[in-house]
């Protein structure tokens, strides 16, 4: 889809952008970056579930902070004066979202995970309308190892066993990750393949010889932990690991605002990080 320019960015002005999800976890790391980066972007609306004990509250109190933003579960009031959403929710509630999105004209960052098939093709629908940058990782690291993964299967693409693991903390709902599966479609794509045929996530019982042209992935929860991903390139008598671990979720909250004012100046369009770093 063709790069547009939105005539309706006000220059000189910040950036409002505003946060889905607001009591969670990484929106309150989303909320304390765009606090952190008033000088060209400041929070306009929080959204949070109708059954949130944060409904009513400063969308900055849980940081000693006064934003003057209150937290809705009305979607029209908080984005009523947004530019931009950026949501990392579930995808039922970001697809909710988006309608709005669409309806009032405001942009979106997702990072959300775990949709299917047919909810991609909703989102890609949308990006006809408004501008939406979309990926399962926004770490400028991550996406840096997402290139790094493409030479490497080319350059390993015979007599390399290809294996990915991942581990995320206790309440991640999802497996395996967007991300783990944003590198298996990588690497699956350098060789010249589909991850959908040759993915294999589960391992059990008698399961005979691997087989060579098979991707696996493996998936590990408990605990905090942030998010780590391993890429195993085993061949005989070596191991070529690329690795990523995420010790804070402020590397994605600084990669989403980075994508927030990539969109300012796209009218419409589905983008990812890849656009966003200039690495396509």
């Amino acid at each position: 889809m063709p790069v547009s320019v939105d005539a309706s960015v006000v220059s000189g002005g910040p950036l409002r952008i505003a946060v889905a999800g607001a009591s969670g976890r990484m929106g309150r790391m989303l909320i304390e970056a765009i606090i952190a980066a008033r000088d060209d972007m400041v929070l306009s609306g929080a959204l949070d579930l109708v059954d949130s004990p944060a409904l009513g509250q400063d969308a900055a109190a849980f940081a000693g902070h006064t934003s003057g933003v209150t937290i809705t579960a009305d979607l029209h009031k908080g984005l009523a004066s947004a530019q931009v959403l950026i949501d990392f929710t579930r995808p039922a509630g970001t697809l909710a979202h988006l309608v709005v999105c669409r309806e009032l004209g405001v942009k979106a960052v997702i990072g959300t995970t775990g949709f299917t098939e047919a909810q991609k093709a909703e989102i890609t629908d949308h990006a006809r309308h408004i501008a939406i940058m979309m990926a399962p990782n926004m770490s400028v690291g991550v996406n840096v190892v997402l290139k790094l993964l493409d030479t490497a299967a080319r350059m390993l693409s015979e007599g390399y066993d290809i294996e990915i693991i991942e581990a995320h903390h206790r309440h991640k709902v999802d497996a395996p990750s967007g991300t783990a599966l944003k590198m298996g479609e990588v690497v699956a794509a350098a060789l010249g393949r589909d991850l959908k045929a040759c993915a294999v996530y589960g391992r059990e019982g008698v399961t005979g010889e691997r087989d060579p042209s098979t991707i696996g992935f493996a998936t590990i929860r408990g605990g905090d932990v942030v998010g780590d991903h391993t890429v195993l390139f085993a061949g005989i008598g070596e191991r070529i690991e690329i690795s990523h671990k995420s010790s804070s979720r402020a590397t994605y909250a600084q990669g989403s605002l980075r994508a927030a004012r990539f969109l300012a100046e796209r009218a419409h369009g589905l983008f990812d990080m890849n656009d966003v770093l200039g690495l396509t």
